[in-house]
């Protein structure tokens, strides 16, 4: 049974106390009538199914269930959806065409510690960090490899909020005390020594699965690897002292690990395509998938994960299978987000994009990752802000899809089957890269060169001898554009805020893009956060 309450704390204090659930509502994001897991009124594996739950669903019951985020709309507050807009929306890859509350101030690079869409990911990290601490309370001893995974989720939510808000409220207990602040560099220590310490010993080997094998969609050593080459990869911007050397070492654990870039062309299906279609869990794309989120257009339903990346960024005149079939193959085409003319120029660097159909683009940019559609589109983003909102101006992105390999049909209509890898082997042959070119003062050695070649290779794409900084970070955006990773790359490679020198359309709301303060590289707290737990809380500068 529920428990609930009628009292408004602090969003982390509350949250890092118990678990939430909530109603749509205005944009005023907090946390509102709790629900308090037990050992009582819930089983370990209903809580330990809930941990890994809250990123693939905004609530129990699917899309149109109750949401764990109360004041903003379920779909919306969507894990997989802030996550992109987080990390695409304010960089050179996305631009959105909505008018909702929030939207602009990611396209232009001028959000606060109001923000709802900021505030509504920052309350769904720390609801998910309190189901883990929930469960580990109740059941830590239940199963040491199920505790291990928990472990995990909490620290890829303590993951996120390290690389975006960097000094946070932190507790691994439950507890009403409000959390003391930590601070950037000791949260960075404490997720290094957890996942090598805690976490990674403890979870099964690494071995790519299928949705018909047992455990598919449960972390294994390789997802601990893969989560320490990114903190060691970003470890000059979270403590000032870089560590490429180890972010190399654990990209190549995952690297030389049984998960591998999958390679296989079915049909007119390239193998990168069949990364982000609706059989993915089937196909055997899978072979890359270190993480993957489950959707299921019956089972496992929500606004905020594919649909979101497939209707957010389509609207359904765009000719991804062939001439005669239009659509994503979902009835969703939502017409928001599409490409900024500069992730287009990353494909055609002579500014030569065509205007053509999304099935026939990658043959012309001789790049199989050139998932986008021209149709009857503008490279550019508009002229004024009116513009901006007219969802023609931009290509549309057409990477994700609900079409499947063998033909057959989706579970349903409008959610698609197709799973999320949050996590896939790919990144890691990018790390090993990039960390190779900066031990190597700034160009790929053989070795650096072999991985970033390995890419290309699979997407049928011009290999070089060697690779600068520069251009890994331009392939950064060809792999892995609109899936979640941009902005900390950017502010990794010094291209984000401060007097960087790299503008994109529309960077800081002008059109040819201007610098804007090194502040921004941070978001802020909540203020709701900053008013219930003043004591112990400082918000981020420039705020």
């Amino acid at each position: 049974m529920n428990t609930k309450f009628k009292y408004i704390f602090s969003a982390a204090v509350l949250l890092l106390s118990v678990g939430f659930t909530s109603c749509t509502g205005d944009l005023d994001v907090k946390p509102i009538d709790p629900n308090l897991n037990t050992r009582e009124n819930t089983s370990p594996e209903s809580s330990f199914n809930k941990c890994y739950a809250h990123i693939a669903m905004a609530g129990n019951g699917g899309a149109n269930g109750d949401s764990d985020v109360d004041g903003i709309d379920g779909g919306t507050s969507g894990y997989v959806r802030q996550l992109f807009n987080t990390q695409e929306l304010t960089t050179d890859e996305a631009i959105c065409s909505w008018g909702d509350e929030g939207i602009s101030n990611f396209n232009f690079n001028t959000y606060d510690a109001s923000h709802p869409m900021l505030n509504g990911f920052y309350n769904r990290l720390y609801v998910g960090i309190t189901y883990c601490n929930q469960y580990l309370a109740d059941f830590g001893d239940y199963n040491a490899t199920m505790s291990a995974e928990v472990r995990f989720i909490r620290a890829l939510n303590y993951y996120y909020l390290l690389d975006g808000w960097g000094n946070v409220p932190f507790t691994t207990a439950i507890s009403s005390s409000k959390p003391p602040r930590i601070k950037r560099a000791d949260l960075y220590k404490w997720l290094v020594d957890e996942l090598k310490n805690e976490i990674e010993p403890k979870l099964n080997d690494p071995t790519p699965k299928t949705s018909a094998t047992t455990g598919y969609g449960r972390v294994d050593k390789a997802a601990a690897w893969m989560l320490l080459a990114r903190l060691y990869m970003n470890a000059e911007v979270y403590t000032g002292t870089a560590d490429w050397a180890d972010a190399k070492t654990y990209a190549k654990k995952v690297i030389d690990s049984p998960y591998k870039l999958y390679t296989a062309k079915k049909g007119q299906w390239s193998a990168y395509q069949q990364l982000f279609m609706g059989d993915n869990g089937e196909n055997g794309a899978s072979v890359e998938a270190v993480f993957p989120i489950l959707q299921d257009g019956l089972k496992t339903t929500s606004y905020g994960t594919t649909l979101y990346l497939m209707a957010g960024s389509n609207d359904n005149s765009e000719h991804i299978k062939d001439a005669t079939v239009k659509g994503n193959n979902t009835t969703g085409g939502w017409a928001g987000n599409r490409m900024r003319s500069d992730l287009v120029l990353k494909f055609f660097p002579n500014n030569d994009a065509p205007n053509i159909a999304a099935y026939a683009m990658p043959a012309v940019a001789d790049d199989d990752r050139a998932l986008f559609d021209g149709e009857g589109r503008n490279v550019t983003n508009g002229d004024d802000e009116k513009g901006v909102k007219l969802f023609t101006n931009g290509f549309s992105v057409c990477k994700f899809n609900n079409f499947k390999t063998d033909g057959s049909a989706g579970h349903n209509a409008l959610f698609p089957d197709a799973d999320f890898f949050l996590m896939r082997a790919a990144e890691a042959y990018l790390i090993a890269a990039e960390a190779d070119a900066r031990l190597n003062g700034g160009r790929t050695s053989a070795e650096g060169t072999s991985y970033v070649n390995a890419l290309r290779n699979r997407a049928h794409a011009t290999t070089q001898t060697a690779y600068s900084l520069r251009q890994i970070c331009d392939e950064w955006s060809r792999e892995f554009y609109f899936e979640g990773v941009r902005r900390t790359t950017l502010i990794r490679f010094g291209y984000f805020g401060g007097n960087v020198n790299y503008n994109w359309s529309w960077k800081g709301g002008v059109k040819n893009g201007r610098n804007f303060d090194s502040h921004l590289n941070l978001f802020p707290i909540p203020t709701s956060d900053m008013t219930a737990n003043a004591e112990n809380l400082i918000q981020n500068p420039g705020y």
